[in-house]
């Protein structure tokens, strides 16, 4: 029988093996060194990132649905970055989702004994009926967790593609999708407590994969927010900003376009193709929300009457 493989989550740390003996300062000291390993393990896995990015992206494209499922922190982290993506860039909500053992209530309590559970991971993921069309991001640190590997498994024998985020190589959870997304930043400054290093690589992961989809997809112009959800005062200025910034438009005339617009991605396509609100409207939903796309139509039209000639 071959040796157990040593997961690097559960090792203990030589940097911080008097961590109780410490300064204020030099725990804090400690957390900071070990938290500047996380981006350099995160960069070595840049090339799967990027599969993963497109994968999300021809999903959402197709109409498909990205979900997110873990346990413990891993689901907390899933389900920071599900919440997020809607408001932040005007999709729906049912586009990105997220699964955590023991459900909403595991949020902000420990439910612990549920991620033991196979057939409870199972379960949670038959409901939401993935297919084809859909990409589903396992994560968990330690690779191993029951409910999460058999929550991906489901999905992968349903048609769905599958991605692996975990912090050890080698791990059950990796084996069981289509890719992994490894990101080994060595032992926690709390022996085994995934919550530091891991925990913040795999949010580190999500904000790419989730970012780059949108950004695939045209849901940003160059480096802006077009389509920001207009659900505060803050993110009304925001839009302001942004129109102002892409249109040179001073505030009066950007919150008149903005008003006549309606929507921030309509008043950039109208400004910026010199086109109405509704030849705007239609650019967009031709171009299926890509706000570059919408812009630029007429003149790739232009170019394709040209090759025809």
């Amino acid at each position: 029988m071959s040796k157990p493989r040593k997961q690097s989550t559960e090792q203990p740390n030589k940097a911080s093996a008097k961590l109780d003996t410490m300064t204020a300062l030099q725990i804090a000291r400690v957390i900071n060194r070990e938290d500047a390993k996380v981006a350099a393990a995160v960069k070595k896995a840049l090339p799967q990132i990027a599969k993963a990015i497109e994968l999300a992206a021809d999903a959402l494209s197709r109409g498909g649905r990205l979900i997110y499922v873990g346990a413990g922190t891993s689901g907390r982290v899933a389900a920071l970055d599900a919440a997020e993506i809607p408001p932040t860039f005007s999709v729906e909500a049912w586009q990105v989702q997220y699964i955590i053992a023991g459900g909403e209530p595991a949020l902000g309590s420990a439910a612990e004994t549920k991620e033991d559970s196979r057939e409870l991971g199972e379960a949670d993921m038959a409901g939401r009926r993935p297919g084809q069309a859909d990409v589903v991001i396992g994560l968990a640190a330690s690779g191993r967790t029951p409910y999460t590997i058999a929550a991906l498994e489901y999905a992968r024998a349903h048609g769905a593609r599958t991605v692996a985020v975990t912090c050890n190589a080698g791990s059950p959870l990796a084996r069981a999708a289509q890719l992994a997304i490894v990101t080994d930043a060595g032992p926690e400054v709390v022996t085994g407590s995934t919550r530091l290093k891991a925990g913040t690589a795999q949010k580190m992961v999500l904000n790419m994969i989730s970012t780059g989809a949108m950004a695939r997809l045209g849901y940003v112009y160059g480096n802006w927010m077009v389509k920001v959800h207009f659900g505060n005062q803050k993110l009304v200025e925001r839009g302001l900003t942004v129109l102002h910034a892409l249109t040179g438009l001073n505030q009066a005339r950007a919150a008149q376009l903005l008003h006549d617009a309606r929507t921030l991605p309509v008043a950039v396509v109208m400004h910026l193709a010199r086109v109405n609100r509704d030849e705007a409207h239609r650019r967009l939903h031709r171009a299926r929300g890509n706000v570059r796309q919408a812009i630029e139509e007429k003149r790739d039209q232009g170019k394709k009457k040209k090759k025809g000639r």
